[in-house]
């Protein structure tokens, strides 16, 4: 028999309307129990253990990503167990959930173009299903079972993050070994990604970042070295940390978009690749003619189909990769302390809430 609940909490987008236009928007994020909506045809029931925050949730609740739906339901990553339809062969399995609806194989992009593709979590592309909730009901085939070296919590920093990094670095880098990759922005859930992804498969890895302590900290997973961006002459630095053998990087995997084309095109091999799976300055990039002459790629990647999502949970258990939790909260009532640590931008990898399904029992009379 489905032990499943009539109801769950979920933690839902509410709209604000600033007094002041001009003024920054932060909407509302609320604890609520709503009805459990009925299991569609196709569909399991997960029973959430833990869900973890990503930029996009920031973004949101700033009113800076098109097409959001109040209210609605945050959040884009979780893990959790199978507990419907009861006798399903994946019952009682934890899982890790495709962050994403309509995308399935095609690796240019979502197969079908007239169809929207959407991210789970607090927009209409997705009906407002999101993450931060005790349940979610999603396909069968975007449910992965978890690698077996990693804990709930490990394992649901890994969707939307873990994706686009895969994406990023295997499918748009195409990344081999061997390779020297620069990573810009370390720090952030995809850069860390795709600093770990690089290492498993041997390529040899610098980064930037604006704080000393990520530089330290990547070093410590594994970079070659790193410069702090906020240095004007940071490419100048880079350049004196590669080997004298080849003073050129096959690849930039970037987030920055703005001049990051122009900092690195000397430093960045004829026929390199950049990578752009983020634009955070806002600014246009430039492209010039020498860069045409240097035959330099700009490929442009973001998120990841559902077959690259099975791929890279599966490479993922193949090279033992630990995703990097920077700090575990416990219950709903933390998810705001959440939003505060990611709005800061001062993590080193993930921020993951644990929920418990206990709800309080009534006194015997």
């Amino acid at each position: 028999m489905d032990s499943t609940p009539t109801t769950q909490k979920v933690i839902v987008l509410e709209k604000v309307i600033p007094s002041n236009s001009l003024g920054p928007i932060w909407h509302h994020s609320v604890l609520r129990e709503i009805p459990l909506r009925t299991r569609a045809e196709g569909e399991l029931t997960i029973k959430i253990s833990s869900f973890s925050f990503n930029h996009r949730d920031v973004w949101i609740r700033k009113g800076l990503y098109p097409s959001i739906l109040f209210p609605s339901i945050i959040g884009s990553d979780c893990t959790g167990t199978v507990v419907g339809p009861v006798g399903h062969s994946l019952q009682g399995v934890q899982v890790v959930v495709y962050p994403a609806v309509n995308w399935l194989e095609d690796s240019r992009g979502p197969d079908v173009p007239e169809k929207p593709f959407g991210i789970l979590g607090g927009t209409r592309l997705t009906d407002g299903v999101g993450t931060f909730a005790e349940y979610i009901q999603v396909p069968e085939s975007s449910c992965v079972p978890v690698p077996s070296h990693l804990s709930g919590v490990h394992a649901a920093a890994i969707p939307l993050a873990g994706l686009t990094a895969f994406r990023a670095v295997f499918t748009k880098a195409e990344v081999k070994s061997g390779m020297r990759v620069l990573v810009t922005g370390i720090g952030g859930g995809v850069a860390i990604f795709a600093l770990q992804l690089c290492l498993a498969v041997g390529a040899k890895v610098w980064v930037t970042s604006g704080s000393e302590e990520k530089l330290k900290a990547a070093k410590a997973l594994g970079a070659e070295g790193g410069v702090n961006y906020k240095q004007d002459d940071w490419s100048a630095r880079l350049a004196s940390l590669l080997p004298a053998d080849r003073l050129m990087l096959d690849v930039v995997i970037d987030s920055s978009g703005g001049e990051i084309i122009q900092k690195c095109k000397h430093i960045l091999r004829d026929g390199g690749r950049l990578v752009c799976y983020g634009s955070t300055t806002g600014a246009p990039m430039k492209i010039t003619m020498a860069e045409v002459l240097k035959n330099l790629e700009l490929r442009t990647s973001t998120m990841g189909s559902l077959l690259e999502f099975k791929q890279m949970v599966e490479f993922i258990g193949k090279h033992q990769i630990r995703p990097v939790v920077f700090k575990t909260l416990s219950g709903f009532e933390a998810v705001e302390e959440g939003f505060e640590i990611i709005n800061k931008g001062e993590q080193f990898g993930k921020v993951v809430v644990v929920i418990s399904h206990e709800r309080p029992t009534s006194p015997r009379l």
